[in-house]
């Protein structure tokens, strides 16, 4: 392997590489290191026509010096449930069903899996191909166009941001697993210490005595809700966000072991992930199916499950239903938070990201389907218990998991099983996702700053650390406004904003083309043309048009009764802009940063790292081209 060594540095001894195993396929290794001041690239491994399909040298592996091997995941199944257990989360469980039931039924599906062909799949394929492709994480994955680099940064800080509050809400999960542990779950009846003295027991609760206009899903004086509201969040001692309070020490000690989970999840990189997600990935199926047996035995179950299938067309017409499945299927899969870039760099070269792509994201969409049937049935038979409707009980988010099921788990026969088998689901379905996001926060930083990887598991403690005092912010008495405030602010606009961005790098700047030229080096194959269009033309219009929307239809928060005051909405923005605003300053100082014309500053910040040398000879940069823009 020869070397080329960029111009406008003065050369030094140097040792040639020794010959690398390379690849099946044609291999563009592109090793660019500083050793003594001088960068260089490694040229194209091409093998020889005689022996193509087969390896072209069988030298020794390169040294560390030489080129730094990245650790792979130990099998290929490893990858798959890590990518799964990201993917499907808690949203899929307490928000997917409930938007279905709420949007037409069986119709919703109609924007939900047309989203998904046209804009889920493409980015959740271009992401993993992008990772896999260049082995290296969200911030310097952008070689390829260093430019963009800023996004790289914007998608790392907003993965933190969310660790913030999700680590909470799995820390919730925790406590209600242990509160199961009893022979009487402690939100059956009234009578307890944090009981207010309205508390209703839900057998006197019937239709007629709701009659009044509230839902009983929005009805706060069961012991369910009592016990969620007052006794795990003791939200009715805060007067609102203004007015905290001191974090809740039983909450604090679930915190502390969710997070030590997570360190030890994670301190050795994905050789210690990709074993941990053998139980947390698989263990929501498992539960969800025992659920769903249980649950469609109950009386009233089916009135349930028709609810939430019956086909309701007209409300295609509105168009919050199709913002709603659009919003859906994005956070639903995960691209954008730099999970999928981080998991995907630690593949083989030539694994075939493109199947993997098809069969995670099916499998994710497939799974928020499933998970319908097992709310709906028991959704039906609290309805059929208390005679309301099933648009009574029908309710999204915390509610759901930690109030309505929680109360209709109680009801049945060995309900401490019951609660304890749902509440393992949340924590699995909460920590692989969280898991997800900070090796996305440990990969996208720690290859950019060498320090890092070198006390890998320091700064894997440091960040585990770090989300955990932010994260006693939202485990105050007023805990839940800091929490509903970051889970709309932190990760609203800013991620689609970002992965619009991402989108527009990759597809334009860097070239459709060019992309699918990469994907052939490591498959052997071309993505079809149908991919091509979707990457430059439909996904980046789609996310234009979502990111419009979101800001067009948002609103100032509110918690049930209490509205936020203007100025934690402002505080809000101002967490959303500092994830956004690394786009333009990044972009700013790189082309600042850059030497020679104007013209020849634009050609550094929009060509791949690889290329500089043609900047610097004054070679035609394909950018300046309207073939480039052309191409598909």
């Amino acid at each position: 392997m020869n070397i080329q060594v960029l111009p406008d540095h003065k050369l030094s001894s140097v040792a040639p590489l020794k010959p690398c195993n390379v690849e099946k396929k044609e291999v563009e290794l592109i090793l660019v290191k500083d050793q003594n001041g001088v960068q260089y690239t490694s040229s194209t491994i091409m093998p020889t026509p005689s022996t193509h399909g087969t390896p072209s040298t069988h030298g020794t592996p390169c040294t560390a010096e030489e080129l730094e091997e990245r650790e792979t995941w130990g099998k290929k199944i490893d990858f798959l449930l890590s990518v799964i257990g990201f993917a499907v989360d808690l949203a899929n469980v307490w928000r997917f069903p409930y938007l279905c039931y709420k949007n037409g039924g069986g119709a919703f599906l109609i924007p939900y899996i047309l989203f998904l062909v046209i804009a889920g799949m493409p980015l959740f394929y271009m992401e993993l191909a992008l990772g896999q492709y260049n082995r290296e994480g969200a911030a310097t994955v952008w070689k390829i166009c260093p430019v963009f680099k800023g996004v790289g940064y914007t998608v790392i800080i907003i993965a933190l941001y969310v660790g913030f509050y999700y680590n909470v809400i799995i820390a919730w999960s925790l406590y209600y697993l242990f509160s199961s542990m009893t022979s009487e779950l402690p939100w059956l009846h009234c009578g307890n210490a944090w009981n207010s003295p309205n508390c209703t027991d839900p057998k006197l609760l019937n239709g007629s005595f709701l009659g009044n206009g509230t839902s009983y899903a929005k009805y706060k004086m069961t012991p369910a809700a009592e016990f969620y509201e007052r006794g795990v969040l003791h939200l009715h001692e805060s007067r609102g966000i203004q007015d905290l309070g001191m974090p809740r020490w039983e909450l604090v000690l679930c915190l502390v072991a969710v997070v030590f989970l997570l360190y030890f999840s994670l301190w050795k990189g994905v050789k210690s992930s990709g074993k941990v997600v053998y139980i947390t990935a698989t263990m929501p199926y498992v539960v969800l199916f025992v659920l769903l047996i249980r649950g469609i035995t109950l009386p009233g179950a089916m009135d349930g499950i028709r609810a939430y299938l019956h086909i309701d067309f007209k409300q295609l017409n509105d168009p919050k239903v199709w913002i709603d499945a659009a919003t859906q299927i994005f956070y639903s899969l995960g691209a954008g938070f730099g999970v999928l870039i981080a998991f995907a760099s630690y593949n083989k070269f030539d694994n075939n990201c493109y199947r993997d792509a098809i069969l995670t994201s099916t499998v994710n969409c497939v799974t928020s389907f499933f998970s319908g049937f097992a709310i709906f049935s028991v959704l039906g038979y609290m309805a059929y218990k208390h005679g309301v409707r099933i648009e009574d009980v029908a309710t999204e988010g915390a509610g759901l998991v930690f109030i309505i099921y929680p109360e209709a788990i109680s009801t049945l026969p060995g309900s401490t099983f019951w609660a304890i088998v749902f509440f393992i689901m949340l924590l699995t379905l909460g920590i692989d996702s969280s898991m997800g996001g900070m090796e996305a926060v440990i990969t996208g930083l720690s290859d950019d700053f060498k320090i890092l990887k070198r006390n890998r598991k320091l700064f894997t403690f440091a960040t585990a650390f770090g989300t955990f005092l932010v994260a006693l912010f939202c485990i105050t008495n007023g805990g839940i406004y800091v929490l509903t405030l970051l889970d709309n602010y932190a990760a609203g606009t800013s991620i689609l904003f970002g992965v619009l961005i991402e989108a527009i790098g990759v597809s334009w700047f860097y070239g459709v083309d060019r992309f699918s030229e990469d994907i052939e080096r490591m498959m052997g194959f071309k993505p079809g043309l149908y991919w091509r269009l979707c990457w430059k033309f439909v996904s980046p219009t789609f996310l234009l048009v979502v990111v419009i929307a979101s800001i067009v239809t948002s609103t100032g928060l509110s918690y049930d009764d209490y509205v936020f005051p203007s100025w934690s909405n402002v505080i809000g923005w101002g967490v959303a802009l500092s994830s956004m605003m690394f786009v333009p300053i990044y972009a700013i100082y790189k082309f600042l940063s850059m030497p020679g014309t104007f013209k020849q500053r634009i050609a550094y910040c929009i060509t791949p790292e690889h290329e500089h040398h043609l900047v610097a000879e004054g070679a035609t940069i394909r950018q300046f081209t309207l073939k480039h823009w052309l191409a598909i």
